[in-house]
């Protein structure tokens, strides 16, 4: 066992603070990281305040990681010591049900190994990437890509991958109408990648004061859901509409701006039930959806896939000892767009 250096939350809604934690021994099939950043997720915020049911304390953190390997084990074959790597929400699967081996290791059957809160297979508890080390089997390790920077690709393991694989699923693309709920951490990656691969992109967000910010990222159009006007003027407009508000919507006014077999996709997870009113979805053959986050296969192609279309995310680089400022920003919806680790501060 490895002691590293590490923040934690000591308890449901305690702040995080600096402490040491244990990192196994690097196996055959594994790979030690040395961890350059790490990209503060609002799915963080909701685990480490329990928001989303009880949660294993310490809890250190962070699925968004981009480092260095530093170690390999003698059975490794995928990666070398000096090669840059990432490491997202997951660090294992059973590998055997039929979507692991569909390489939809995210909706394991028998549930995936989260990078943080989760309990492994031998029955240690995980910790995540707010620290300066990780060990993780190369089969959960994708290749960070030259093309872009490890502080901008860390976002990309969660916020990017979770908009690319719903946007590919749902065949974001040219002649598809495509709006993006939320223009925070992922709604501004929802921009970029529907905008790379082609759809026509409407941004809805609660306010214009984002606008400026959308229509650079790639958006075509900017609306603020808070006008009642927008519900009218965009009824029946789109294709997909992939939400990433992690607050409670009106799910029936948002079903109303579909086409006709459009769908509505949640990425966000609210803390709170929603109500639905099922002739929204009846009429008009809509669906109502979720998605998680992608496979080891998919995000390596969505890695690659940004780095082809030359961007990652927008971030805004802190030091670890902003860690619980930038906790309380997040709620404030007051960061462009990702709060972004510099471990070194660890």
């Amino acid at each position: 066992m490895t002691t590293v250096a590490a923040y934690a939350a000591p308890a449901a809604k305690a702040p995080l603070e600096r402490t040491t934690i244990e990192r196994r021994p690097v196996g055959e099939q594994d790979v030690l990281i040395e961890i350059k950043f790490a990209g503060i997720c609002h799915s963080d915020i909701h685990q480490a305040r329990e928001g989303w049911g009880e949660a294993i304390f310490p809890m250190v953190p962070g699925h968004e990681i981009a480092g260095v390997v530093t170690e390999v084990g003698s059975g490794v074959t995928k990666f070398a010591v000096g090669d840059r790597v990432g490491v997202g929400c997951m660090v294992d699967s059973c590998r055997e049900c039929e979507n692991c081996k569909a390489g939809l290791e995210q909706y394991c059957v028998k549930g995936n190994t989260g990078t943080y809160n989760a309990v492994d297979r031998n029955g240690e508890n995980t910790y995540g990437g707010y620290s300066t080390h990780i060990v993780v089997d190369e089969a959960f390790t994708v290749r960070i890509p030259e093309g872009i920077a490890l502080d901008e690709a860390a976002p990309l393991l969660c916020a990017g991958i979770t908009t690319y694989s719903p946007l590919k699923h749902w065949n974001a693309g040219p002649g598809k109408k495509v709006a993006i709920l939320g223009m925070g951490g992922l709604g501004h990656m929802g921009v970029k990648i529907a905008h790379a691969l082609g759809a026509e992109v409407t941004v809805l967000s609660q306010s214009l004061r984002k606008k400026d910010d959308g229509l650079k990222l790639g958006a075509d159009h900017y609306y603020a859901t808070s006008d009642p006007q927008t519900f009218e003027e965009l009824r029946g407009s789109f294709d997909l509409i992939l939400s990433t508000v992690s607050a409670p919507l009106d799910l029936d006014k948002f079903l109303s701006l579909l086409r006709t077999d459009g769908a509505f996709v949640n990425v966000g997870a609210p803390e709170e039930p929603v109500s639905l009113n099922l002739f929204s979805v009846i009429g008009g053959r809509k669906t109502l959806a979720g998605s998680g986050i992608g496979g080891i296969r998919e995000t390596q192609e969505m890695l690659d896939f940004c780095a082809e279309h030359g961007f990652g995310a927008e971030i805004e680089l802190i030091s670890a000892a902003e860690i619980n400022e930038a906790y309380e920003r997040v709620l404030a919806s007051d960061v462009r767009y990702r709060f972004v680790i510099d471990a070194a501060t660890i």
